[in-house]
């Protein structure tokens, strides 16, 4: 499979996530041979959790299914730039690369606002690719936010 039919997944688990009322990210973890190992999507406010972020979700499940929380050679597919909490945890995990759709300028870690995959204190680097379905994902999340700022504005009076 190609980066935008992996893409493809992650936009539908984010989908998922925008049915619940949650914010719109999906993600895929990939094994070395192109196996599907998990996915997720945001489930923060299902679950009460401020970690119940996507990534970090698909990499427990991944790491729950291979009975380790090292995660080599696979590839993280996101429909938004990860966060710095995220980052750390792909970071630890030794994920190899993460792909994702859109940058995130206000929480993006991976090149946008901070770059944790490339820094050289740490001693882990992720390889980084951004703007896969990039157009896709960007209107996902924004007409989500869109439709909350809508939904949440108070009405006008007529008289």
């Amino acid at each position: 499979m190609t980066h935008e039919n992996f893409m493809q997944e992650a936009i539908l688990e984010a989908k998922r996530a925008a049915a619940s009322g949650e914010v719109p990210v999906g993600a895929l973890l990939v094994s070395p041979e192109g196996t599907l190992l998990a996915k997720a999507h945001n489930k923060t406010i299902t679950l009460s959790d401020p970690t119940a972020h996507a990534e970090i979700l698909a990499i427990r499940r991944a790491g729950q299914a291979l009975g380790n929380y090292r995660l080599p050679n696979t590839t993280l597919y996101v429909t938004i730039e990860p966060c710095v909490m995220c980052m750390g945890a792909l970071l630890h995990a030794r994920i190899a690369r993460i792909v994702y759709g859109a940058k995130d300028p206000k929480w993006g870690a991976a090149g946008t606002l901070y770059d944790l995959s490339a820094d050289s204190r740490l001693n882990h680097k992720i390889d980084v690719q951004g703007g896969i379905l990039e157009r896709e994902c960007r209107a996902l999340i924004q007409g989500f936010f869109e439709h909350k700022r809508l939904v949440s504005r108070p009405q006008s009076s007529s008289y």
